[in-house]
């Protein structure tokens, strides 16, 4: 627990809070606009994570040339200033512009955030360090969601808006005290480099897939569960992400032990056999334990999958790993969404969420492949040599 290090917490939260208090609200809000209507919110939402997904195509090259403290000062700035343009005007021009904006700001703090975290985690704790992390940005999500809603419902958009846009402000001042360029030295790995390197595009594809279904549980949840049962849909949207945070942490731990190559398996099995479980939408009890178990399986692969790419690339190549990684994540989920919504359209709900699982099924054939691919080579970066020396104590 160093002081750069609690810096960076301070940066997590601040970051992750200002997203979360106006996910939902920002839709609400645009819906409720003079002439607004239920597209407008799919659109901002859209515009959200379109840009979100391209700033992180483009924040390794950026990071590069700036350094990972400029770029995550920057991320902060462009995350809350624009919030506050959605108190002065309603117009959906300004509220797009603001999406789009927010979005690449975001995506700023995730990558280069998640490159200077790497960097300032000594290797043979990164699993523990980076689940951690993880926990930081969780608790967020967790209380910005409610509470953004709660507040634009009860003290009006304003006061939320000027909440979301202070927490990033002030976080900024944690960043000064961040480690600068010499975070981004060395030859840059370029992200679709990076992409097409077995080391890297095993894991990442790997945790896309499991994305995917995170993206459709979150959505087509509450959906799919039989109406007059929202006291299940709540309890299964609150023990998901809790079994994620916690698996999280012991994923991260096991692997400082013993290596986080094993772990990406058995993360594997547990998402696909919670979808399974999930099936059962008219079974109040199935569904919370199915939600529970994906939950389990989604926190392991996390962990493993970034700590398997952190451990193969040099400190230049953490931008590049922390934007793959991110990309993953955020592309999974939408894609999810969309074409959950296609595919149970046509087979209903619960078969929908049976293909989901034999989709994550899918995934074992690169972890294998990753897996055995990792044996046959040698340790080749300090990071790897730390975890196999220890390994070996």
């Amino acid at each position: 627990m160093t002081r750069p290090l609690l810096l960076r917490f301070v940066t997590v939260v601040g970051s992750s809070a200002s997203f979360y208090l106006l996910l939902s609200v920002v839709p609400a809000y645009a819906q409720s606009a003079p002439g607004g209507g239920s597209d407008r919110a799919g659109l901002v939402t859209g515009a959200l994570m379109l840009a979100t997904v391209a700033g992180e195509l483009v924040a390794p090259w950026l990071a590069a040339r700036c350094g990972y403290r400029v770029l995550l000062g920057a991320g902060l700035f462009l995350l809350g200033a624009p919030a506050l343009a959605l108190t002065v005007s309603r117009s959906m021009v300004c509220i797009m512009a603001v999406c789009l904006v927010r979005g690449l700001g975001f995506a700023f703090t995730l990558v280069a955030g998640g490159a200077l975290t790497a960097s300032l985690i000594p290797p043979e704790r990164r699993g523990e360090g980076l689940a951690l992390i993880g926990v930081m940005a969780g608790v967020p999500s967790l209380v910005g969601l409610p509470l953004g809603a709660w507040l634009a419902s009860h003290t009006g958009y304003g006061p939320v808006c000027t909440a979301a846009a202070l927490v990033a402000l002030v976080s900024i001042a944690a960043v000064p005290g961040l480690p600068g360029r010499e975070a981004a030295s060395g030859p840059p790995l370029g992200i679709f480099a990076g992409a097409r390197s077995g080391a890297l595009g095993r894991p990442t594809a790997v945790f896309a897939v499991t994305a995917v279904g995170a993206g459709i549980v979150v959505t087509f949840l509450p959906l799919a569960v039989a109406p007059g049962h929202s006291g299940v849909v709540a309890a299964a949207l609150f023990v998901q992400p809790a079994a994620a945070t916690a698996s999280r942490w012991f994923a991260g731990r096991h692997a400082d032990r013993r290596g986080a190559s094993g772990l990406v398996v058995p993360g594997l099995a547990a998402s696909a056999a919670g979808l399974l479980v999930l099936a059962l939408t008219g079974v109040p009890a199935a569904v919370v334990a199915g939600a529970a178990v994906f939950g389990a399986g989604f926190g392991i692969t996390q962990s493993a999958t970034i700590t398997l790419m952190y451990s193969r690339v040099p400190a230049s190549g953490y931008g590049t790993v922390s934007a793959l990684w991110n990309v993953a994540y955020d592309a999974g989920m939408g894609i999810g969404a969309a074409g959950f919504g296609a595919v149970a359209g046509s087979t209903g709900y619960p078969w929908a969420f049976v293909l989901t699982a034999l989709l994550t099924l899918t995934a074992l054939a690169p972890a294998r492949l990753d897996r055995a691919a990792a044996r046959e080579q040698p340790a080749t970066t300090g990071e790897d040599r730390a975890v196999t020396a220890k390994r070996r104590r």
